[in-house]
């Protein structure tokens, strides 16, 4: 079941690009720098990927993304990316993208299970060992020799 979850994010980053074709996209007007070109030019862009409908992600990588972003998808069940960061659309579009990315490659990474490990004899008999000594050292400093 992990092997098959590391496979199916490794294929669903292949097919970047389709999902990207799946996606809309808006623009509006930015309220950040950009001097004159703020007044005129609609640089900010919004990206809106529906999740439930898209033919790219697995039943599997939906429900995840679902639960991984959840503050960030909307009750319809759209994912909705902004930046207006830079100054032109076309370099917004793409930060909005490589956002894109970087989220789903991160919702759909799967750690891997960690393995219970007992402590070997030595590490134990070595922190008993410590904390006698230090119990020694404490009881010495309170006066108490008997």
């Amino acid at each position: 079941m992990l092997e098959n979850n590391k496979t199916l994010s490794l294929e669903m980053m292949a097919d970047i690009d389709k999902l990207i074709n799946e996606c809309s996209f808006t623009t509006v007007r930015s309220s950040g720098s950009g001097g004159q070109n703020v007044n005129k030019v609609e640089t900010k862009v919004t990206l809106f990927l529906n999740i439930a409908q898209s033919q790219v992600l697995s039943d599997e990588q939906k429900q995840r993304i679902l639960e991984k972003l959840k503050s960030r998808i909307n009750k319809e069940g759209v994912l909705q990316i902004s930046s207006d960061i830079e100054r032109s659309q076309v370099m917004n579009k793409k930060a909005a993208v490589a956002k894109l990315e970087k989220l789903l490659t991160k919702a759909l990474h799967v750690n891997e299970k960690r393995i219970a490990t007992k402590r070997t004899l030595k590490s134990v008999q070595k922190r008993l060992d410590d904390k006698k000594r230090q119990a020694e050292k404490k009881r010495l400093r309170s006066g108490d020799f008997e």
